[in-house]
């Protein structure tokens, strides 16, 4: 616990959080007491970052990913019954509705801004839970807290994000190529409810499939530097999860124009390719940063006359968010680890 000397030296906290690819659920179908399990990577280079600090709240500004944060740290005031005078300040934010953790992310970076400016234990899974988020997935959680390639347990009977049960780093070399339509939205919210209430049953076998997969295929690959067995085995959990969800989404992937450049790039060399979530962001996997690249440019010359899709290459990100915390000393940054353990 920070003590109270601590707290009152403590004047602003500031949060960078990394944003998250979603690979795949890999068993849909529950029958063993679990449902969802899911596999992600967590993002460099392209994150959420908020400011909170003791003033008036009427500077939050008028931006909607500041009113969601807002909304976010009214509802944890409220449920730790504590006053809200809080200013809040958003710079770059990972884009919403697009697949990559927004929501989640930016739940999360209030939560540990609240606790590191308050004194108040927040840890991210309980932050989750108040918030409401991480409800089939706890790969946000993991992102947030670690870094790396996640895989979570799945959803079981407990009303909490499920548990992450592995977490391994990212080859260095590697690269992800994001294929951005800004014209589209992933599902979210009703919709997407309502999507996972219609969707046809998930057959059994094709559930253990996946997890075979996961963990015989694609994790071992990871652990050894293998970008192409990697890949191949997100690409194989892809096209099975997404022909699942195709009835939702209007086919294997929710962007048409996002579907067409990931049926070109295993040709430009890309080892795997997919969407996160429901997207419409569709990745793809490379081995080594000048294939990433070359194939980035090869792609902006195709559809050059496409203003809605936009080209992005990421590194893997093996570190979870960074708390910085600013008082009259000075500024103190640790990732969130560290920031954890001090407040535990």
């Amino acid at each position: 616990m920070i003590c109270g000397e601590q707290r009152r030296t403590v004047d602003a906290v500031r949060v960078e959080v990394p944003a998250r690819l979603h690979l795949g659920f890999l068993d849909m179908e529950g029958g063993l007491g679990r449902r969802f399990g899911s596999l992600g990577l967590t993002l460099d280079g392209l994150g959420t970052e908020l400011t909170l600090l003791r003033g008036d709240p009427a500077g939050d500004g008028p931006r909607p990913a500041c009113d969601r944060a807002r909304g976010y740290l009214d509802r944890l005031c409220e449920a730790l019954d504590m006053e809200t005078g809080f200013a809040l300040r958003l710079g770059r934010t990972i884009p919403s509705h697009s697949g990559l953790g927004s929501g989640t992310q930016l739940a999360l970076a209030v939560g540990a801004a609240l606790s590191a400016l308050t004194g108040r234990v927040l840890p991210p899974r309980r932050v989750a839970g108040l918030l409401d988020r991480g409800a089939r997935s706890g790969i946000g959680v993991g992102a947030f807290e670690q870094g790396g390639v996640i895989l979570d347990g799945g959803k079981g009977a407990l009303d909490e994000p499920p548990p992450v049960i592995s977490r391994m780093a990212l080859p260095e070399a590697w690269r992800m190529l994001l294929v951005f339509d800004d014209a589209n939205r992933g599902l979210s919210g009703t919709a997407e409810t309502v999507a996972f209430r219609d969707l046809p049953p998930f057959p059994a076998d094709k559930a253990a499939h996946l997890c075979r997969l996961a963990l015989m295929v694609g994790l071992p690959a990871l652990a050894e530097g293998d970008a192409v067995r990697f890949g191949a085995a997100v690409t194989e959990l892809q096209s099975v999860v997404g022909d699942h969800f195709a009835p939702a989404q209007g086919g294997r992937f929710s962007s048409p124009d996002v579907a067409e450049v990931l049926r070109w790039l295993p040709s430009a060399g890309a080892a795997g390719v997919g969407q996160s979530s429901w997207g419409p962001t569709g990745f793809a996997i490379f081995g080594d940063a000048g294939s990433a690249e070359r194939a980035a440019e090869d792609a902006r010359a195709r559809w050059r006359g496409q203003a809605n899709l936009r080209f992005v290459v990421c590194r893997g990100r093996n570190r979870g968010a960074v708390v910085e915390t600013f008082s009259g000393h000075g500024a103190v940054a640790a990732e969130y680890e560290t920031v954890a353990k001090k407040t535990a």
